[in-house]
């Protein structure tokens, strides 16, 4: 049998694995900043303070807001909804935040009611390279809303609002014909209204 030579090790000195850890953690702080510096993020700046909660990720909030691409070019504008009932529907254009782009629900949800906002949506946040068929946006597009918050509910409460504004309406024409549907949610914003 073959004898294998032994090749004595000389210990770590204290000094050098300090060094080495150091230079882990340095290696892992440089990463982490990286990382965070070219992560794609949404800027929400305040142009008027709302007040109270914030909406949460299952909301139904009622936004005025206007869509606009980095050269300025208008692509989506809200419409109130022609029936603002004080008490029963909000003014302002119904959205689900559930169904909108990551960009766009992470900004409301930051939004305070009566707050106007600007907000600047990179687009990989946004539509990225597969913008909505036939619309104006193209792809990769970064865009900016000036968005205000009028008010905001839980889905099932929107919902009940919206059954409630259903039968006045039904009242108001005496009951003739069958029920129309209520106003479904809009579809998040750059589809075409």
């Amino acid at each position: 049998m073959a004898e294998v030579t032994r090749v004595p090790l000389k210990p770590i000195s204290r000094g050098s694995l300090l060094m080495l850890v150091l230079g882990i953690l340095i290696g892992i702080g440089l990463s982490a900043a990286y990382a965070y510096l070219t992560v794609p993020r949404v800027s929400v700046s305040t142009l008027t303070a709302g007040s109270g909660d914030h909406p949460k990720k299952d909301d139904v909030v009622f936004v005025r807001y206007t869509g606009k691409l980095k050269d300025g070019t208008v692509f989506d504008k809200s419409q109130d909804l022609p029936l603002p009932i004080p008490g029963v529907v909000p003014e302002g254009y119904p959205l689900q935040l559930e169904g909108m782009i990551p960009g766009f629900r992470d900004a409301v949800l930051k939004m305070q009611k009566g707050g106007k906002y600007t907000v600047k949506i990179p687009s990989e946040m946004a539509y990225g390279a597969s913008p909505p068929p036939g619309s104006p946006i193209p792809a990769n597009a970064d865009l900016t809303f000036e968005i205000e918050l009028v008010d905001f509910m839980p889905m099932a409460e929107a919902e009940q609002r919206f059954q409630q504004l259903q039968k006045m309406v039904m009242e108001q024409q005496g009951g003739a014909g069958a029920a129309a549907p209520a106003p479904a949610p809009a579809p998040a914003p750059g589809t075409t209204n």
